[in-house]
């Protein structure tokens, strides 16, 4: 008997009753409190019918699961109470779920995040499959928030409190194998017998013949060892002892809850609500029971959903959402044409990792030059380290790997390129050496080659003044390690068609890239923001500052890493090179104080030479290097400075020339001024970035302390004329 409903479908064959899920109009299945209803009726129907011996549920979408709830509802909430209700609306909904009086099978599929997983929990047995798309994980705090559906609760009791305290603390994806390793699933199979194999177990699961034996965490299953030897052993464990102490003795696990605490507070320093809470939920439902600890879960999934930390990562969720549905142009009907190869010019860390990307990601195949043998060996193996480094952590197969990186070859010639569609140059910021590129490529390929350039500061219409076929020129400027780092800008000149800018937009976004377009001018938007931010720290310095106290005062603001471990990190050298590039386009404005070019000739040009402001050992930063200050103003005597302003400073310069390349042009918008700021450099993304942080602020605030410091320092505070200009006409970014 089959029945069907807006967007479920409910069948009972061999006396299981499957219900699909499949949300209508929708690419992927997202929870929402009339999905609940819905799927509830079913279940009624479900307990009735004697037909049905047990049930599975699983989605009629292509690769996902459930990816969640529906983040617009978050948006809508207007008071901690409404959150609060919202939560106990899912928490009810999965308690009868859990409660149901026929076994219930969860047939995953791609992903299964957030409420998806909570879902999921709350069935007796959960069976996903092997593919690579499958996903689960509990990725809330990411938004700000914690699990509001029992997540909280009933994770800790199915894998133990310091495994789920991992995933629910740091928001991230398990694949199925290691899902099933840890016991959020109970089996991992092929996709094509999914809905096969669940039945089956849930007829088994009916019937008496299979019975779940769950360790419920490592204190229980060393509790329920069969012999002394075998209790010894699991106790051998340390995992083991510090489980035990967590779950069941209640000094040890005030103990390692306060140990947790004091980790989390490290990384997050006390400007994310939301890990904090979840901490609090899990102890409280361990030590109180599961009623207590779903209280408290609604209560703090109430509070966080109205804080300021929830609304920023939010916006931040829409707008990278918003982003993946852009092609980079005024033009939405603009399609990007198809790369099926793919140039690298350059073959050093910047090349090799595009090179990377463009295989692992994109899945084409690259062909890098390099100017020699050596450069051609030394590439490769960066690449091979990359695969390697995957294969060791499990991430990626060897056969995968294998695979992935014979579709990278190198040369020192041209060969190989006449196919490439696009050719992406990362070689040194030297213009002449760009022109002979772009000569190059244009001989060596086909009329619809496009020229990528890897800039960080030249403008894109210097580069194609020598193309013969400039509307083929863009930049496409990355992040260094290109691997690792989630931005990718896109730079389009006067003459740049859209069909260009389109496609490597796609390119981008095949790469796993984030992408911003913006338009042409020195330094672009992320590298024109930060040589100000940069420029005022390397002036705290000039002017006395401690090096560390420096760092700690912007780590402190929220930024992941201070400016003078990121000077030592883009190498001291390249930030004097762009600061001159830079004052020579921006005027005084854009000066940098002369000590960079001391620390250059005496060899410091950071990590990569082992020798800048810090010290390294084995490339890892240690401490502060004391003998750079003899070649620095007011040498060893430091200054006290306020850590306040000493952040101030910095940040406002940060944002007085964001604001500038919004009122130039550079920008397309605000959004995609905060979405290069927080992903590209670092600022904080609790704050939303630097026009929701001015915003936040208010402008006029902002511009008053613009002032304040232009009356002490001069030009380089001038504030943005687009500043001003909201200012007087009382708006806002947003």
């Amino acid at each position: 008997m089959a029945t069907a409903s807006k967007n479920f479908s409910y069948v009972v064959d061999s006396s299981v009753a499957v219900i699909t899920f499949d949300l209508e109009g929708e690419p992927v299945n997202t929870l929402a409190p009339a999905i609940s209803a819905e799927f509830e009726a079913l279940m009624t129907k479900a307990a009735s019918d004697q037909a049905a011996k047990a049930i599975v549920i699983i989605s009629g979408k292509k690769d996902s699961f459930i990816a969640g709830a529906k983040i617009d509802l978050l948006q809508a909430v207007k008071s901690p109470a409404e959150g609060t209700g919202l939560s106990r609306q899912g928490q009810t909904s999965f308690d009868r779920l859990d409660a149901f009086e026929k076994p219930v099978v969860a047939a995953i599929h791609g992903a299964c995040l957030g409420g998806g997983l909570e879902w999921a929990l709350a069935c007796d047995y959960r069976i996903a499959t092997d593919s690579p798309k499958t996903s689960l994980g509990l990725p809330e705090v990411q938004l700000g928030l914690i699990p509001g559906a029992g997540g909280t609760q009933r994770l800790p009791r199915l894998i133990g409190a310091q495994a789920a305290l991992d995933l629910i603390l740091t928001g991230r994806n398990l694949k199925a194998k290691k899902a099933l390793k840890l016991g959020v699933v109970d089996e991992v199979v092929p996709a094509p017998i999914l809905l096969e194999v669940s039945k089956q177990r849930a007829l088994e699961l009916a019937n008496g013949l299979l019975k779940p034996e769950r360790t419920r965490g490592l204190a229980t299953a060393v509790a329920g060892k069969k012999s002394f030897t075998e209790l010894l052993k699991g106790l051998t464990d340390s995992g083991a002892w510090a489980e035990l102490a967590l779950e069941e003795n209640p000094v040890g696990r005030k103990l390692l809850f306060d140990q947790a605490r004091k980790q989390l507070l490290k990384k997050t320093r006390g400007k994310y609500p939301g890990p904090e809470k979840a901490l609090e939920v899990v102890k409280v439902g361990l030590e109180k029971g599961m009623k207590a600890g779903l209280e408290a879960e609604a209560q703090a999934f109430g509070e966080l959903v109205m804080s300021d930390v929830s609304r920023r990562l939010v916006e931040i969720f829409f707008a990278t959402t918003a982003l993946k549905k852009d092609n980079g142009t005024k033009d939405p009907s603009v399609k990007p044409r198809p790369v099926q190869k793919l140039g690298v010019l350059g073959g050093g860390l910047m090349g090799a990792g595009i090179a990377y990307v463009g295989s692992a990601l994109e899945d084409v195949p690259v062909r890098i030059k390099d100017k020699d043998d050596e450069g051609v060996r030394r590439a490769l193996a960066h690449v091979r380290g990359l695969y390697d480094e995957r294969v060791k952590k499990r991430s990626m197969t060897w056969r995968d790997a294998e695979k992935k990186m014979a579709l990278v070859t190198a040369s020192t010639d041209y060969s190989g390129f006449r196919r490439c569609d696009v050719v992406i140059e990362a070689v040194f910021e030297d213009l002449k050496l760009k022109h002979q590129m772009v000569k190059d490529v244009e001989a060596a390929c086909g009329p619809h080659t496009i020229f990528a350039s890897n800039t960080s500061s030249l403008p894109i219409t210097r580069i194609a003044e020598v193309a013969k076929r400039p509307e083929n020129v863009i930049g496409m400027h990355y992040f260094s390690p290109v691997n690792k780092m989630p931005l990718l800008e896109i730079i389009t000149h006067k003459g740049t068609a859209d069909w260009v800018t389109a496609t490597c937009v796609e390119v981008g976004k095949k790469q796993g890239k984030t992408v911003i377009v913006v338009n042409d001018g020195v330094g672009f938007y992320t590298s024109r923001i930060l040589a100000p931010y940069l420029n005022e720290a390397a002036y705290l310095l000039a002017e006395g500052a401690d090096v560390a106290e420096l760092d700690r005062a912007l780590v402190d603001f929220g930024f992941p890493v201070g400016p003078i471990t990121l000077l030592d990190e883009v190498g001291i050298d390249v930030a004097a090179k762009v600061g001159k590039i830079m004052h020579e386009a921006f005027g005084d404005r854009m000066l940098a104080p002369d000590t960079t070019d001391a620390l250059v000739k005496d060899g410091r040009l950071g990590r990569k030479a082992k020798k800048g402001f810090y010290t390294y050992d084995d490339a890892k930063k240690k401490e502060v290097d004391e003998t750079v200050y003899a070649l620095l103003p007011h040498g060893k005597e430091r200054k006290r400075f306020d850590r306040y302003e000493m952040a101030e400073r910095c940040v406002l310069q940060f944002v007085n020339e964001a604001v500038r390349c919004l009122g130039e042009g550079i920008l397309r918008s605000p959004r995609d001024g905060d979405i290069g700021a927080i992903f590209g450099l670092g600022f904080p993304p609790f704050l939303g970035g630097p026009f929701r942080y001015v915003d936040a602020q208010g402008p006029g605030k902002i511009l008053e302390r613009t002032e304040h410091y232009q009356e002490r320092f001069g030009k380089r505070f001038t504030p943005a004329p687009l500043l001003t200009e909201y200012v007087k006409a009382g708006r806002r970014f947003y």
